[in-house]
């Protein structure tokens, strides 16, 4: 029973998503199909403007200024905008900080203060609408991409702050758990039993704070990244880009003379192979947080651009032959459907994998006292 109410709220949830997805589509298909009848042209006349599967793309995996939803056209052709606009703050010394709310902009459309959207980035502009080079623009505003990861860090924080009162009180202690406590304990457990213990042998209570930081973090974002309108805060480099050097913070001052020495001295290895070893190794320190970061980059971009290549399919079929977007639609909602559900898995493997890779990294940077002594002996 709970098995299927997860398969329904999957298929409501990717419903919506195609829905807000589709409605500015095929609006816009329609007013392009339709303006050169208005305009009086033939079939021979001005091109018609053709759906950008890349704007698309690019448009939903890279940081916004807004959370968009959908759009729609009134009985006028006028379009408007389902979005919830997110504060600009500007600085420049020219002409000092300046904040108002994205909403200004009218979707990119008007200038507002001195400034306007050009490209996804902010520019200032001057009265008659040019760029003004000599003004360089500090974008301080809080993107999406800000705001949903704040909203993600807020929920972590109460999760963990409500449960921790929960057990003080004795909930879970002297009685089974309840509610929170049943849903994330089993996680938490799992975490320390298969990742933390294994990897950090008696020193896993010392990292095992951190280890769940990053793993519920990574998870509680990947999962808002699945949610129509909001945005992909771990395909964003950026966000990777700070986990990784956090981690790789972490594994450095994790480190002993130990793990130093078989870096620039390898035992057992012959004298004219250790120049070329020692460099490898030497890399391999760098190497491994870069891993850490390109893998969950990747991986959580790469599902998200094969769902929107697949739905527009259907508009660029569409395009070529109104019957073949048709028998292309029920295809491409299938394999869409199947990979959505392919990436709610995918949502808590990033983050396990992640997790699981900095205890091992962390694990081996004080791990050589013990190899050292089993040499010995």
């Amino acid at each position: 029973m709970a098995f299927r109410t997860v398969k329904l709220l999957l298929v409501a949830t990717f419903s919506l998503f195609a829905i807000a997805f589709s409605t500015p589509l095929l609006a816009q298909d329609s007013l392009h199909a339709e303006a050169p009848k208005e305009a009086g042209e033939t079939a021979h006349g001005e091109k018609k403007e053709e759906f950008n599967a890349a704007e698309v793309i690019f448009g939903h995996i890279l940081d916004n200024h807004e959370f968009h939803f959908t759009e729609y056209h009134d009985s006028e052709g006028k379009v408007h905008h389902v979005s919830i606009p997110l504060p600009i703050i500007l600085y420049s010394k020219e002409r000092g900080l300046t904040a108002f709310m994205s909403s200004n902009f009218e979707h990119g459309e008007a200038a507002y203060k001195g400034y306007k959207i050009e490209e996804e980035k902010i520019v200032a502009v001057k009265e008659d609408g040019a760029v003004e080079e000599s003004i360089h623009v500090y974008d301080l505003s809080l993107t999406r991409n800000v705001v949903q990861m704040m909203i993600a860090l807020f929920i972590l924080t109460w999760l963990m702050i409500s449960i921790a009162n929960s057990y003080k009180k004795g909930l879970g202690v002297t009685s089974a758990p309840k509610g929170k406590q049943n849903l994330l304990e089993p996680v938490i457990t799992f975490v320390r039993d298969e990742v933390a213990k294994p990897n950090l042998g008696h020193k896993y209570e010392k990292y095992l704070p951190y280890l769940l930081t990053t793993f519920f973090f990574i998870l509680i974002n990947n999962i808002f990244g699945l949610i129509p309108g909001t945005a992909n805060v771990t395909g964003n480099i950026a966000f990777t880009v700070v986990l990784g050097l956090i981690s790789f913070v972490v594994i450095i001052f994790s480190t002993n003379k130990h793990f130093w020495g078989h870096i620039f001295n390898p035992p057992g290895v012959p004298g004219f192979v250790k120049p070329i070893l020692v460099l490898v190794e030497f890399l391999g320190v760098f190497i491994k947080p870069f891993a850490l970061i390109i893998r969950l980059f990747a991986n959580m971009v790469a599902g998200h651009i094969i769902i929107i290549c697949l739905i527009s399919l259907i508009f660029i079929f569409g395009q070529m032959n109104t019957f073949a977007g048709w028998g292309t639609t029920p295809v491409a909602i299938g394999f869409t459907v199947f990979i959505y559900m392919i990436e709610v898995l995918v949502a808590f493997l990033q983050a396990f994998i992640f997790t699981n890779l900095t205890a091992v990294f962390i694990g081996a940077a004080f791990e050589g006292e013990h190899h050292e002594e089993a040499a010995h002996h």
